[in-house]
């Protein structure tokens, strides 16, 4: 098994925490090409952050590879190979904020880009903190397996 996230994932250095960890538990994860994971406490000192996901909150990291392995196309009569299909893997992070006190709770989905709904920066801002310094603690700890899991196809 090449992508294996183990409990706890160290949090990255963020503002606001003091040595964050995030206790993740094996999830459901949405299809048969990928793992999930889900926060379900959380350690160091992280003042107003929620302590693990919910079904309306959620904290998960999934990580997916392409259903289907593409390979490499064929050289024409030139020797050229005129396309090369691409294999994407993913890194997804779900995470539930308050965009404003008393406001239901939305759900970003960070991969490349880690959108923040206005407002949540005041209202919610240590959950953000914490959010960042999980998904960076999963990259951190899955970087050898992520490697691997692009070179072989498996996670």
């Amino acid at each position: 098994m090449t992508i294996a996230m183990t409990s706890p994932v160290a949090g990255a250095t963020v503002a606001g925490l003091t040595s964050p960890t995030y206790s993740v538990a094996v999830d459901q994860a949405p299809n048969t090409n990928s793992k999930q994971w889900y926060v379900s406490a959380i350690g160091g000192t992280q003042t107003g952050v929620d302590a693990g996901s919910s079904a309306t909150k959620p904290w998960t990291f999934t990580w997916s590879r392409p259903a289907q392995i593409k390979t490499l196309n064929a050289v024409d009569s030139n020797g050229v190979i005129r396309q090369v299909a691409f294999n994407t893997y993913e890194y997804l992070m779900r995470r539930g904020f308050i965009p404003l006190a008393g406001q239901a709770v939305r759900v970003a989905n960070w991969r490349t880009q880690m959108p923040v709904l206005a407002g949540s920066d005041t209202a919610d801002a240590q959950n953000i903190r914490a959010a960042v310094s999980s998904y960076i603690g999963g990259l951190n700890q899955q970087a050898s397996g992520l490697a691997e899991s692009m070179i072989t196809g498996s996670l």
